[in-house]
């Protein structure tokens, strides 16, 4: 019975064994200087410049349709537009969206931002009546002249802009995305929500307060608002707090239900209605003072060139508000991209919103970025593509040309109530803080910056700061990289840091020294400390203590009698003359080095080794480039490693690393490629077999 076992056992085994992959590999120890010898060549390329040139700009139908879908990615995806699955979704998100967008500017802070520079350019001083009677101040002040020339102002700026955005979207700018983290990213959206929340509450109560910009203008305009919120407008509140819990409700039925319904409940399109009947109705704001959207201007401006003379005192102004326009609409598309699963293209953005810039400026129009309250807006209404933003745009679109007076009754707190209920989403990303402290304290101090930052200084500088501060934490991670002593995980082929896993063990004298980073200006002198404090070889203490124990040697000769006095008392003795001679040669030996126990001279004292260590493998499987300052630094801790007869190789070094040794000269006759191994245990096995053969490993390093 216990045969029977053990058989099943041992077959069971054997099945374990078949059914894993095994990885078996027999060659010889390679080094660099053998694998450009033996096993690589690098390609030949025959092509020349002009044919590159030429190739690059060689046309054809795939490139031209290529190029075109690039450009205009509508032709991609509205010839196979699913009318049945997406209008009506479409059609709902891009009325409620449109209706939202008809009484404000589409961004606070660029409106801000244009707004200052108006102010500046044409301030009331300029306009003064000098005909003017009275004491009212608006009758001193041409107002008609100088809301012109603000118009004129707010229109070249719109202009520049837009050409800016153009010209760096066609030169790549567009890449400047990628350090737009996914932390930062959230972070600072949570502020603009803030911002826009904030903004939203003095329609809400019905009060008037002071528009606030720059620093801290969050902090004062909620300052304002509990100022002035004894006068609370009382219909304006209810009002807007009954359009609040309605709109929750249908967001809650909606995500419930939303399997369950062919469409989603368009609490927009209600609200925006009914609101708008009851205050046409009971005249409310004639009857309870509720602030409604009041008149919307009709009909289109002719187009118009800009007024060129304005240009030079414009340009730091527009370069600002195109980068601010970019960032947010980046930021805010990443925000979409990641819950829908699509890419954003940086260059494609900054292209469409300089054509939007640049085209619509000469019908006199502001600048335009994308819009987060809206966003939300015609994302929770369940808009799918483009042709929500279209319909939304063809909706404001006739209200200005016809219809606008349709919705002068719309109470101004209904939709504040619209905009604050559609950014709740956005402050669920408060979640991310929890999570963030568990998985990452840098990326949560990236979030907590730029949430901080936006909030306190405005959302352009505070934008500046945290993609600042988020390019500084790349620094940090570069210049303080974890460092660690490899070990070698028997049977397996893998070498693990010896302080986090019990079953790496090191190599009798050889240190394999790891960092996870590469080596520059800003962490070089970091990574030399690090390398002698992991390994705990110190060349200039290893040096010290050489020439401590040399002095003691020779302080402890001094006061003995020479080989050569000696000598000459016994030199007619050739016996022990021999006798002497042969004591130098009879020594103990240890790792090719002659001791000294009996006091010999001067020329026969060889110092006794101080460490059992001889050799250091640099593991840079990690390191993904190199510059001067660090290959200088390596090179350096070379040679005095080797002055205390420790050889440093270097293992894991990847073909472009190479190629930027190469550049920069690292090789030298002395430090040839034959240090470089393509892996560590390449290097373990050399250096194992250099030290058990010094005289061969003298002859392969110097060759």
């Amino acid at each position: 019975m216990e045969q029977e076992e053990e058989e099943v056992v041992a077959a069971a085994a054997r099945e374990d064994e078949d059914s894993q992959l095994i990885y078996r590999i027999e060659r010889p120890v390679y080094n660099e200087t053998l694998i450009q010898a033996q096993l690589l060549k690098r390609k030949e390329d025959t092509t020349t410049n002009c044919q590159k040139l030429a190739e690059k700009f060689q046309c054809s139908s795939e490139k031209a349709k290529a190029a075109a879908l690039s450009f205009m990615p509508i032709l991609s995806w509205l010839p196979s537009y699913p009318v049945k699955k997406y209008l009506f979704s479409d059609v709902v998100s891009g009325l409620s969206t449109g209706v939202v967008q008809l009484p404000q500017g589409t961004f606070a802070v660029i409106s801000l931002m244009i707004g200052g520079v108006a102010v500046r350019e044409a301030p009331d001083s300029m306009f003064m009546n000098i005909n003017a009677t009275g004491s009212n101040a608006s009758d001193a002040i041409n107002v008609e002249l100088r809301d012109k020339s603000r118009v004129q102002v707010a229109v070249m700026v719109t202009t520049l802009a837009g050409l800016i955005q153009i010209v760096l979207g066609l030169l790549r700018f567009g890449f400047v995305a990628i350090y737009l983290t996914e932390p930062l990213v959230r972070g600072f959206t949570t502020a603009a929500s803030m911002h826009v929340v904030i903004s939203q509450l003095k329609y809400l109560l019905g009060v008037e307060t002071q528009r606030y910009s720059g620093f801290l203008s969050a902090i004062y305009s909620v300052k304002a608002v509990l100022s002035r919120i004894t006068s609370t407008n009382i219909a304006t509140f209810l009002l807007g707090l009954g359009c609040i819990i309605f709109l929750y409700v249908i967001k809650v039925l909606n995500e419930r239900f939303k399997k369950k319904l062919p469409i989603p409940i368009p609490g927009e399109i209600i609200v925006v209605i009914v609101s708008t009947g009851i205050s046409y109705g009971l005249s409310l704001s004639k009857e309870y003072k509720v602030h409604v959207v009041g008149n919307i201007p009709t009909g289109l401006r002719p187009p118009a060139a800009p007024n060129i003379s304005l240009l030079p005192n414009l340009v730091t102004d527009s370069f600002a508000i195109a980068i601010v326009g970019f960032s947010m609409d980046v930021s805010l598309a990443k925000i979409f991209a990641l819950k829908h699963g699509y890419s954003v293209d940086g260059n494609q953005e900054l292209i469409a919103l300089g054509l939007c810039n640049f085209i619509s400026s000469f019908f006199q129009t502001f600048a335009v970025t994308c819009s987060m309250s809206r966003s939300l807006v015609q994302e929770s209404t369940g808009g799918k593509t483009q042709i929500a933003g279209l319909l939304a745009s063809l909706l404001v679109l006739v209200v200005v040309v016809a219809v606008g007076f349709v919705f002068e009754p719309l109470p101004q707190t209904a939709l504040a109530a619209i905009i604050m209920v559609n950014l709740i989403g956005m402050f669920k990303q408060f979640r991310d803080i929890p999570s963030l402290w568990r998985t990452s304290k840098i990326e949560l101090a990236i979030w907590v910056i730029a949430f901080i930052a936006s909030v306190l200084l405005g959302l352009d500088y505070g934008l500046l700061v945290a993609v600042t501060f988020a390019i500084l934490t790349v620094i940090y991670r570069t210049q303080s990289p974890k460092t660690s002593i490899l070990g070698h995980v028997a049977n397996t082929g893998l070498y693990c840091d010896v302080d986090e896993y019990e079953e790496a063990a090191e190599y009798e004298g050889i240190k394999i020294f790891h960092s996870n980073s590469s080596v520059y200006f800003a962490n070089s002198d970091l990574y030399v400390n690090s390398l002698k404090e992991k390994t705990g070889l110190n060349p200039e203490h290893l040096q010290a203590a050489r020439k401590a124990q040399k002095k003691r040697k020779e302080k402890t000769n001094s006061n003995r009698l020479s080989p050569l006095k000696i000598c000459a008392k016994y030199k007619d003795e050739a016996v022990t003359h021999d006798v002497l001679s042969q004591s130098h040669v009879a020594e103990d030996q240890k790792n090719g080095q002659f001791g000294d126990r009996h006091g010999d001279s001067e020329e026969a004292v060889f110092l006794e080794p101080f460490s059992t260590v001889h050799s250091i493998i640099l593991d840079w499987t990690s390191a993904t480039f190199i510059d001067s300052v660090g290959a200088k630094a390596i090179r350096q801790v070379i040679k005095e490693y080797a002055a205390v007869d420790v050889r440093v190789v270097i293992a894991g070094c990847n073909r472009n690393l190479l190629a930027e040794l190469d550049t920069l000269k690292f090789f030298t006759k002395d430090l040839t490629t034959d240090f470089l191994f393509p892996t560590v245990h390449d290097a373990v096995l050399h250096c194992q077999h250099s030290n058990s053969h010094p005289s061969v490993a003298a002859v392969s390093d110097t060759t």
